[in-house]
């Protein structure tokens, strides 16, 4: 169960992708983004395939965000890691 507020607290990158992701109820989450950033079409969300680019992340406001809001993911979905969903994971296998 997701709970009713929820935010990220910290960060660290442990792979070209993959980042660690501490919430503030205590829970840790190691997310990778690859498959999202690989599956999509469009050019602006494929650009972060560049690592540096990819390594310019933040939080802000409990928030996991790039640039100006242009790369951002709902926080229950990078919570319970599920960035792409199962039909989107069956399309690219």
């Amino acid at each position: 169960m997701i709970p009713e507020t929820l935010n990220i607290t910290s960060v660290e990158q442990v792979s070209d992708y993959a980042l660690r992701l501490s919430f503030d109820d205590g829970t840790a989450q190691t997310v990778d983004f690859k498959p999202f950033l690989s599956s999509s079409r469009h050019p602006d969300i494929r650009a972060y395939l560049e690592p540096a680019r990819f390594a310019a992340y933040r939080i802000e406001y409990g928030e996991l965000v790039w640039g100006d809001y242009d790369l951002c993911f709902p926080i229950a979905d990078l919570y319970q890691n599920r960035l792409l969903t199962d039909s989107a994971l069956e399309m690219a296998a």
